[in-house]
């Protein structure tokens, strides 16, 4: 049976070149970064150049970057130093957040008593930027905005420059979780003025376990994390030495090789757009996932004309692996919020699958896909 893998929003396969270097770090670079001796001081210094060279690729300091276990966490980490450091009174986000930042804000405001506000979505999942500016204009609360750069179910791009100037201009923070951006779009931070944004190296072909919290320079971090000093007082825990050392090199290739792989990735989406309409112009795409410039090239989420719950189970009996929404739901019977958020109730029935593509993604497979899902349908 062949495994075809189409489900790279979730996690994507590591690079041959990033395992290389992590197996030889692993064998020689065992140390304690916190330790004095030589073994310690080596560990340490291979920390710090990564995280240099990691910063470079966002036009910022390395101070400015704080190594986390993931996304999740350091969105965690963002939004709690918000309330409890920064002093925020009050968190403006919208409902198709990924549950990494809704689930945090929805914490803070039960624990911490801050306000809550969430800002219209349209049916596509656009960001209605006037009611944003209203939400502004109508509280003098120290006020963070946390809007995720690329949805991770349904793709859609948001205006990052413009909100970035709404915010600036009701001098409001803004965090942004680009979990989804990091290693598939460019992204200067002097240039797009984002107070804090995260990463996670496993959605660019790096480890699982490890990713990065970006806090413009200037704001102080309160960990959330005791029993060390790492990571400047940040976060306490033994760094991740070989995952950070991989993540440095996965996200240096996806980088140097990023136009190549998005000219690929992207014909690849419009190919398998072009395949799906050939079966049925009953199937629509969800949010503007179909559309190559409102939305990220390696997520396509597609609403089948039917009702069909076995469909997943399905493309996974036929080696197809694919997603009903994020990974994280993909186990629970409660849907996907992002959908249930932007379609009316008859288009929510219906079957929804998000396929999302790599740099590893072929043609052949797409065809295959193509074929079962015809077969299916």
């Amino acid at each position: 049976m062949k495994a075809i893998y189409l489900d790279n929003a979730a996690t994507t396969k590591i690079d041959a070149e990033v395992l290389e270097l992590m197996h030889t770090s692993m064998q020689e670079n065992f140390g304690n970064p916190s330790s004095t001796h030589q073994f310690g001081r080596k560990a340490k210094s291979a920390v710090e150049t990564a995280r240099k060279n990691i910063a470079k690729q966002f036009n910022v300091t390395a101070s400015e970057i704080v190594f986390t276990a993931g996304g999740t966490e350091a969105d965690n980490l963002i939004l709690n130093n918000a309330v409890l450091n920064l002093r925020i009174q009050r968190i403006i986000t919208s409902k198709i957040e990924h549950h990494a930042v809704l689930h945090t804000c929805e914490f803070l405001k039960k624990t911490y008593h801050i306000s809550l506000d969430f800002i219209n979505v349209d049916a596509f999942g656009n960001i209605d930027q006037l009611h944003l500016e209203e939400l502004l204009s109508t509280s003098d609360d120290t006020t963070l905005v946390s809007l995720m750069h690329i949805n991770n179910e349904i793709g859609n791009l948001l205006k990052v420059d413009e909100i970035s100037a709404i915010c600036k201009r009701y001098d409001a923070l803004f965090h942004s979780d680009t979990v989804q951006v990091i290693g598939h779009y460019p992204l200067d931070l002097k240039k797009t003025p984002i107070d804090f944004i995260v990463a996670s190296a496993h959605k660019f072909h790096g480890p699982k376990g490890v990713g990065f919290a970006y806090f413009k320079k200037g704001f102080g971090i309160l960990p959330m994390f005791h029993g060390g000093d790492q990571e400047r007082g940040a976060r306490s825990s033994t760094e991740n030495v070989h995952s950070i050392l991989g993540m440095e090199k996965a996200l240096s290739i996806a980088i140097s090789n990023m136009e190549k792989d998005r000219h690929k990735i992207e014909s690849l989406k419009l190919y398998f757009i072009s395949k799906l309409k050939n079966i049925s112009e009953a199937i629509e795409f969800n949010g503007h996932s179909s559309d190559i410039h409102k939305s990220s090239y390696t997520i396509l989420n597609v609403r089948f004309p039917v009702a069909n719950e076995m469909l997943l189970f399905s493309l996974d009996m036929a080696g197809i692996a694919v997603s009903g929404g994020s990974a994280c739901q993909s186990g629970s019977n409660k849907g996907s919020h992002v959908l249930d958020e932007i379609l009316n109730k008859d288009a929510a029935d219906k079957t929804a699958v998000r396929f999302s593509f790599s740099k590893f993604t072929t043609k052949e497979e797409i065809d295959f896909t193509i074929t079962k899902i015809r077969e299916l349908l």
